[in-house]
């Protein structure tokens, strides 16, 4: 991260922690967990963020580094497009829905993992800090294992700096094909309603002594855009479900939506 920007944050904190944001910590505490969420817009200038020490806490970025990973993939041109084929090796994996042929779209929507270190592996733990740099991702370490680094290895990110990178994805702000660019904008894509337009990731890291589930992605409404990180601490597999329910009623406290 550049001076500027890091100035910048510092000002954004530093305005942040004069008070406590009372209808964010309701949401939390409404659905019994704890975490952080950042929030901001693109056009408006509205910025909100709850839990200071987590949002500014590095953590592992788990599978919400598919974003990062897709573009990498497709730069190494190790796959064409999203939808070229890439074959099941016929092992039997934890989700069912990971035992088959997938896709670039497809294994970024369930989180297939097995799909990622076939391609990870391919890539020296040289290239992807060469890629980090240029991506100013995280802390831009990889470690010793290419292949599982985003799930166990040493590279942490924040949630401000996960809508920061986001908001490079989005208005392009990174240096590689554009065409690269707008095919994980498109895998992104979640839901789509009258009111906004949705793009996502998930990811749970659970190789660490507190699993922590991410939701980060932006929506877009007819006159903004609001990029998010939501980071929740969650032990449960049957609780991923707060990610997103906690970001959207959040959202909708702040009148986003």
């Amino acid at each position: 991260m550049n001076m500027k920007r890091l100035f910048v944050l510092l000002l954004f904190i530093s305005s942040l922690l004069k008070a406590e944001d009372i209808e964010i910590r309701l949401v939390f505490n409404s659905f019994n967990v704890d975490g952080t969420i950042v929030i901001q817009s693109l056009n408006s200038n509205k910025n909100y963020a709850y839990n200071l020490n987590r949002a500014t806490k590095p953590l592992l970025p788990a599978s919400t580094f598919k974003i990062p990973n897709s573009l990498i993939i497709l730069n190494e041109k190790l796959l064409k497009d999203e939808n070229q084929i890439i074959k099941w090796d016929k092992k039997k994996r934890f989700l069912d829905v990971w035992n088959q042929d997938q896709t670039l779209k497809s294994a970024f929507k369930y989180s297939c993992v097995w799909c990622y270190q076939k391609f990870a592996k391919q890539i020296s733990v040289q290239k992807y800090e060469n890629y980090l740099k240029l991506f100013d991702y995280g802390n831009k370490k990889v470690g010793i294992d290419s292949s599982s680094f985003w799930l166990d290895g040493d590279i942490k990110i924040t949630a401000f700096e996960q809508v920061e990178f986001l908001k490079k994805l989005y208005l392009n702000n990174l240096p590689l094909d554009k065409k690269y660019i707008n095919i994980v904008k498109d895998i992104m894509f979640e839901e789509k309603n009258r009111k906004y337009k949705l793009s996502s990731k998930t990811g749970w890291a659970t190789s660490v002594k507190n699993k922590h589930g991410w939701y980060v992605g932006f929506l877009e409404t007819k006159n903004d855009v609001w990029f998010f990180a939501t980071n929740l601490l969650i032990e449960d597999f049957k609780r991923l479900d707060l990610r997103k329910k906690v970001t959207l009623e959040v959202l909708r406290q702040k009148r986003v939506i």
